[in-house]
């Protein structure tokens, strides 16, 4: 499951790569179009005495209506296209053109219009497509003189196929790349899984296995040995129960790794109500653990039970590993808010049997604890005591939706 995250976190991470260029592209696009308008503005207005008789206070008005509608080229090229064609209706009608001049409109208008057709035919609705392209046919066999509107008909019809041409291309290899990345992310998921399949065959061939063996061995104790006191028979019977415990829990990892993600546990994960269970088994396997928990335990969230639990459990260990007999008090405290957790184990009364910390011989208990911590929101704080022990102290927010809580975290050890 968290490889299937990660995955989707990293496309999400890759996409909004792209989004800052993608809008640097629109910008210098915009850009292009407000100045190659200009350009054909300043080209139109001053050429338009040339091809019309139009008085001077309407130059400008008549130009901007050659010229203007390319400015909506990508914006809206159906809308652009219409206001063209509109205009190349009026302006023939308007006005005169002046002699040896036998065109209809300027030549920036006759541009602009087959640029807004050609974008019509890239972007616009198939059926948008259609209105515009016999209107425009029809425009121009309308006003071109003689037998030139046969020919610009043509010519409007090879603008319009090749702008689906282009469009139908770019489809194409959009959908390309669409396969490519779910082929991509399809093989990535696949040998995710087959990792996983081998992490568990490994857990399942050694760990499981050895498991299993100490579980026999301690259920079949007081069978194959001589004068197995109660006492005895008792601690053979708590080891059997802690290992037939560790070798569920081993299980129901098996069962994820094995898993494509689609599938949940059966077995609950544990949580807050788990914690004294532990403190219990704890003591009954001989350590001298006292504990208090104040507050009402239901109320912890599933996310949060389970990272106290485990943070428990390993402190538990080390305590156990690196201060054996030594005293243990834990002390659990659930506000309205965050849960605040304390596990401080004394020095070892046999100095000789204590142990170099989990920290400074390479193991990874704290390290864990701290990112279980960091993952539910909270924080922990793991370090000798100035008189000799150690002590674990993590707080986080009773509910991983509680903003509050989070605002309390951040003010913790």
């Amino acid at each position: 499951m968290r490889k299937k995250r990660s995955t989707s976190l990293e496309l999400g991470v890759r996409a909004r790569r792209r989004v800052p260029a993608q809008i640097g592209g629109v910008r210098s696009v915009d850009v292009l179009i407000i100045l190659v308008t200009a350009i054909l503005y300043s080209i139109a207005w001053p050429t338009l005495t040339v091809t019309h008789q139009v008085s001077v206070p309407l130059l400008p008005f008549v130009a901007a209506l050659a010229a203007f509608p390319f400015a909506l080229i990508r914006l809206n090229p159906a809308m652009g296209w219409a206001v063209s064609a509109l205009s190349a209706l009026v302006i023939p009608a308007a006005f005169d053109r002046v002699p040896d001049y036998d065109y209809p409109w300027q030549v920036v208008h006759i541009l602009v219009l087959l640029a807004l057709l050609f974008a019509v035919a890239l972007r616009s609705p198939a059926s948008v497509l259609l209105v515009a392209w016999l209107a425009s046919m029809l425009v121009f066999f309308a006003y071109m003189p003689g037998s030139d509107g046969i020919g610009w008909s043509v010519g409007l019809t090879a603008v319009v196929v090749f702008g689906l041409l282009i469009r139908w291309l770019v489809l194409s290899r959009r959908q390309l790349a669409q396969q490519e990345e779910v082929s991509e992310l399809e093989r990535t998921r696949r040998t995710i899984l087959e990792e996983r399949a081998k992490i568990a065959r490994d857990l399942h061939d050694v760990v499981a296995h050895h498991m299993s063996m100490v579980v026999v061995q301690a259920q079949s104790a007081q069978y194959r040995l001589d004068d197995v006191s109660p006492a005895a028979a008792r601690e053979f019977e708590m080891i059997g129960a802690s290992a037939r415990e560790a070798l569920n829990e081993i299980r129901g990892m098996l069962g994820v790794l094995r898993s494509d993600g689609a599938q949940m546990q059966d077995a609950p994960a544990p949580s807050a109500l788990d914690l004294e269970r532990t403190l219990q088994a704890s003591r009954r396997a001989g350590m001298n653990v006292r504990w208090t928990i104040a507050g009402d335990v239901e109320s912890v969230s599933e996310t949060t039970g389970l990272t106290l639990f485990r943070i428990l459990q390993e402190s538990l260990s080390n305590a156990a590993r690196h201060a054996p007999e030594a005293e243990v008090e834990v002390d659990v405290a659930i506000g309205p808010t965050v849960v605040d957790m304390t596990v401080v184990n004394a020095p070892a009364p046999n100095p000789s049997s204590s142990r170099t910390p989990a920290r400074d011989c390479g193991g990874h208990g704290i390290a864990g604890m701290r990112e279980r911590a960091q993952a539910a929101h909270g924080r922990l704080h793991a370090a000798p005591l100035p008189g000799g022990g150690f002590e674990v102290a993590v707080r986080v927010p009773i509910g991983m939706s509680t903003s509050t809580a989070t605002g309390d975290v951040d003010d913790a050890v």
